[in-house]
């Protein structure tokens, strides 16, 4: 587990930010974030003061990654870019998550770098991670200004015959189940989200067609619910398409492999973040994914591959 308890010793009265960032070598700004965080205690009591004083035994949650050898497929030195696959979370989601994309980017990189942008966990493809304080400024202010162009491949249900260009504003559901209350829905009380479709394949023998997704807006789920809402749902999507009871065990890790290819045509979400563009002090960097996404696709619904 990623987030692992250690137990320290504070020989004589002193300041509890203090004393962190003499014991661990943290600086300032990390022990007091980490405090406030509530990842000091004593006790049982957890200490969120930076400015109090602390004696004595004590306990301090921190996060030590955990590698299993997957490495970056370019890197830089002020970023580098993961080719991350499908069921893989970029972050933990709270500090009892198993292994996530994180854990690589700092055992690789160190503290410093993070992941400047997220994409699903069941969404494969492309994360770009800074490798510094001041290339993670840089490239998080890159994508809020829309700076880079990121494309996106996904198969999905029908045959697309032209490019669809989707103006449709987005809103989190509000519904009583809290589970369901994660799902995004085309809706006027929404934000502005536009999306456009581009048909790259057709697959008669399947009714499907591989096309191409490039979102001109950040939101969540936004490829997923636009081409749901155009009658293009992708396949294997696990929520935007099935029956609200199986969104539910989807959402609570229920469903086998076996279950979500007989409910949705796949035992993955077939959606892949392809290529990043953009530029970067004063150089043009274009990455495209080296997966090849059709076979993967063909191999997550159970068919022979195309030639």
């Amino acid at each position: 587990m990623p987030f692992i308890t250690k137990k320290l010793h504070a020989p004589v009265s002193q300041m509890a930010l203090t004393f962190l960032m003499e014991e661990l070598g943290l600086s300032r700004s990390e022990g007091q974030r980490l405090i406030a965080r509530g990842r000091l205690s004593q006790n049982g009591i957890v200490m969120c003061d930076q400015f109090g004083f602390i004696e004595g035994d004590c306990e301090f949650i921190c996060f030590e990654p955990l590698s299993r050898g997957f490495k970056p497929m370019f890197v830089t030195n002020d970023f580098a870019i993961y080719d991350k696959p499908s069921g893989l979370s970029v972050h933990p989601h709270s500090r009892l998550s198993p292994y996530t994309l994180n854990d690589e980017i700092k055992h690789t990189f160190g503290d410093d770098a993070n992941a400047t942008h997220r994409i699903d966990q069941e969404t494969s493809g492309l994360v770009l991670v800074s490798r510094n304080k001041k290339s993670e400024t840089v490239l998080k202010k890159l994508f809020s200004e829309r700076a880079i162009s990121k494309q996106y491949l996904a198969m999905v249900k029908g045959h697309v015959e032209d490019v669809i260009d989707i103006h449709e504003p987005l809103f989190r559901i509000d519904h009583p189940n809290l589970l369901i209350s994660m799902v995004v829905k085309v809706d006027p009380k929404g934000k502005p989200a536009h999306t456009v479709i581009r048909p790259l394949r057709y697959f008669p023998e399947h009714d499907m067609t591989l096309v191409e997704a490039s979102p001109l807006t950040g939101r969540t789920h936004q490829i997923r619910v636009h081409l749901f809402h155009v009658k293009h749902p992708i396949i294997g999507d696990p929520v935007y398409g099935p029956e609200e009871q199986d969104v539910v065990r989807f959402i609570k890790k229920e469903l086998s492999p076996d279950e979500r290819l007989e409910i949705g045509g796949s035992t993955r979400l077939l959606l892949h973040a392809q290529s990043l563009e953009f530029t970067y002090e004063n150089e043009k960097y274009t990455i495209v994914s080296e997966k090849d996404f059709v076979q993967e696709c063909f191999e997550a619904m159970g068919f022979t591959p195309p030639l």
